[in-house]
């Protein structure tokens, strides 16, 4: 049952909030042991949220537009009073002091939070193999991986322990996963949804962004959670929402590029499976059917996004997370000196992935080092917003996949950093420009696993992803994808 119609029927008071939780707490209880979708279950203030629903539906008080809909967190987001862990270690245990204001707008909408999900540890990951907690499990193929960094949320929306959920994305940790799991998954243009109580991997990428079973929920989760927030400095003023308005639009007229580079054309990036490439191009067909002109267009700049972003999101995660000294909050471990205490503290507190992205962002921004790597990767990082501008001047929206498979097994990447990387290597561009995009089912590969396939628009254009997800949608589920 989709999110729209839970909310309904429990402002109608045809159901209540307290019964859409029992039914999805079931679910959880089924198959969470399985899953691992969640680093804590958090039913009592999700039963407190839905009587206070209830309530004010008996009452005829207004409620939110989603009034009792389940939904689930990511561990790296805020929540007061209730442990935040971005699936590390060195944060086990630690409650905030405050609400991110994305969790503050979503209680004020009516949802009630079912839990707070697992991701890969401080969101460094494509699997969710990296968090301290355990693993999360791909509820359609338990031995393959959700994706990540995002895999819990996606998990917990794909196995339907809450309808709705939110994740973060800094190198396309909600679109693939979103992709790996079936789902929709949506990336807002940078400063479109508030940043304030998300804990920072890479402050110059990371946006938190919905994760829907259908596009026209994942639209009504945006326009709640985007919008201008006076306490996030990078938020964007004079912004209002309005991804529901866009669905009906259709395509009819829409210029549509094919990024040759990331969909197998001349010159493309290595590593796109046939299956998925062969499920992309029918979505352009689908496209084309519907009205839209489509034509191939190269944006050569696109091969060095995934370069440009193991540079300059591990030098951001360096400065960021040296506020984990062992002194102010989480984790610490004594020892005799000042020094020491804080080499033991982020030994014993930081997995390996984190340690290696610090390590590389740390040399990246060492002297001597700094003009080599890290200047020259904001170089290349201006250099795409130009292309992207340039080819935004002629197209509407990008399509190309969102992944380049479909999920794969436990294990086959952990061992190689280099074969993970290459994970995001089409949804990374977008976080280097800000721009928006979005992952929608369709159609499934050789291994009957689902296919993702992205939109891209130009910034503040977010609306303009969902009208074409929703036609890329209506296709797939009228058939028109293998």
């Amino acid at each position: 049952m989709s999110a729209r119609s839970i909310a309904a029927d429990v402002a109608s008071g045809a159901r209540s909030a307290a019964s859409v939780l029992d039914e999805h707490l079931a679910r959880v209880r089924e198959r969470e042991e399985e899953i691992h979708a969640f680093n804590l279950v958090t039913e009592e203030k999700a039963r407190s949220q839905a009587d206070a629903v209830d309530a004010a539906v008996a009452a005829g008080d207004p409620v939110g537009p989603l009034a009792g809909v389940p939904l689930a967190l990511k561990d790296n987001m805020c929540t007061r009073g209730i442990p935040t862990t971005c699936s590390s270690k060195i944060l086990e245990g630690w409650r905030p002091p405050y609400d991110a204001t994305v969790v503050s707008r979503l209680a004020d909408a009516g949802a009630v939070f079912v839990g707070k999900t697992n991701l890969d540890e401080f969101a460094m990951g494509s699997s969710t193999e990296n968090s301290a907690f355990g693993p999360t499990r791909n509820p359609l193929d338990t031995g393959r991986v959700p994706g990540g960094s995002s895999g819990g949320s996606a998990a917990a929306v794909a196995a339907n322990f809450a309808p709705l959920a939110i994740g973060s994305d800094t190198g396309g940790s909600i679109r693939q996963p979103a992709a790996f799991c079936g789902i929709v998954g949506m990336k807002p243009t940078y400063g479109a949804v508030s940043r304030y109580g998300l804990i920072a991997f890479g402050s110059s990428l990371d946006q938190f962004g919905p994760f829907a079973t259908d596009v026209a929920d994942a639209a009504a989760l945006y326009d709640v959670i985007a919008g201008h927030d006076p306490l996030d400095s990078t938020s964007i003023t004079d912004f209002t929402p309005n991804a529901v308005d866009h669905l009906s639009r259709g395509v009819q007229g829409l210029r549509v590029g094919v990024v040759r580079e990331l969909s197998g054309g001349a010159g493309s990036v290595e590593g796109l499976s046939a299956d998925v490439l062969a499920r992309t191009n029918e979505a352009v067909e689908a496209l084309a059917a519907a009205g839209a002109i489509v034509e191939e267009v190269s944006v050569p700049s696109a091969t060095l996004g995934l370069s440009a972003y193991y540079i300059v999101a591990p030098a951001e995660a360096s400065s960021n997370l040296a506020r984990y000294d062992g002194v102010r909050y989480g984790l610490r471990v004594d020892a005799p000196t000042t020094g020491e205490m804080n080499t033991a503290t982020r030994t014993a507190g930081f997995g390996a992935e984190v340690k290696r992205r610090i390590m590389l962002g740390t040399y990246a921004l060492s002297a001597g080092y700094y003009d080599a790597f890290y200047g020259k990767a904001l170089k290349v990082r201006t250099m795409m917003l130009r292309d992207f501008a340039s080819v935004y001047e002629n197209f509407d929206v990008l399509i190309t996949p969102t992944a380049p498979t479909t999920a794969f097994p436990f294990g086959e990447r952990s061992s190689d950093p280099m074969t993970m990387y290459v994970n995001d290597v089409c949804t990374i561009p977008s976080n280097l420009t800000g721009h928006p995009g979005i992952s929608v089912p369709f159609g499934v590969g050789d291994d009957g696993l689902p296919v993702g396939v992205q939109v891209l628009a130009p910034a503040l254009a977010d609306g303009l992803t969902f009208q074409v997800a929703a036609v890329l949608e209506a296709a797939a589920n009228a058939g028109g994808a293998t």
